[in-house]
């Protein structure tokens, strides 16, 4: 009886229990593949700034506010005062405006939620990709049209080396000017 007994449950349980197992994993890992590469995050941030209004309608340059981005591996977050450039005399009467100001006034940064990250243990080049052409939109995707900033695109390893097998592909405009991005590990991972 109780080899029977082993029998069913190797022959019918079994398997139905590491179906389930293997399904609820996969299905979890598809469901929340987003969440892990932070596509679609958009948090909400302690000054309420239109990318849409400034970078699109106004039409300033990422790097008037993202200074330095062309030169170092980083894209810097602006400083109060590249704000207050324009806000010492524009809107000042402004809540968002008010409350940058204050900021300022306090000689505090403004504590902004970052977006955009890649993992710690890979290394990102800001510089050397502006300086090949690259344009903000085809890793940020088109902050110009965004009020609330998101992270729209994935910065997996996949996804880079997607783009750097197919940067011709996704961005033809540099097809005679660059080579495709490298592809060994020390590139990333230093």
């Amino acid at each position: 009886m109780k080899k029977s007994f082993l029998d069913y449950i190797i022959r019918n349980r079994l398997p139905v229990t590491l179906f389930v197992v293997v399904a609820s994993f996969a299905v979890t890992y598809y469901a929340t593949s987003a969440a892990r590469d932070g596509v679609g995050y958009t948090p909400s941030q302690p000054i309420n700034f239109s990318h849409k209004l400034h970078a699109g309608d106004m039409k300033i340059d990422c790097q008037y506010c993202h200074i330095g981005v062309e030169k170092t591996r980083f894209a810097t977050v602006p400083a109060v005062a590249t704000c207050m450039n324009c806000h010492t005399v524009a809107r000042k009467d402004k809540p968002e405006i008010i409350k940058l100001t204050k900021y300022y006034r306090e000689d505090k940064p403004i504590p902004w939620k970052r977006i955009h990250k890649v993992p710690d243990y890979a290394y990102f080049n800001h510089s050397v990709h502006v300086n090949k052409g690259i344009e903000c939109t085809a890793c940020h995707g088109e902050v110009a049209n965004m009020e609330k900033v998101g992270q729209m695109n994935s910065f997996t390893m996949g996804s880079c080396l997607n783009c750097h097998r197919n940067a011709h592909d996704k961005l033809p405009e540099l097809k005679n000017k660059i080579k495709p991005g490298p592809e060994y590990c020390s590139a990333c991972h230093r």
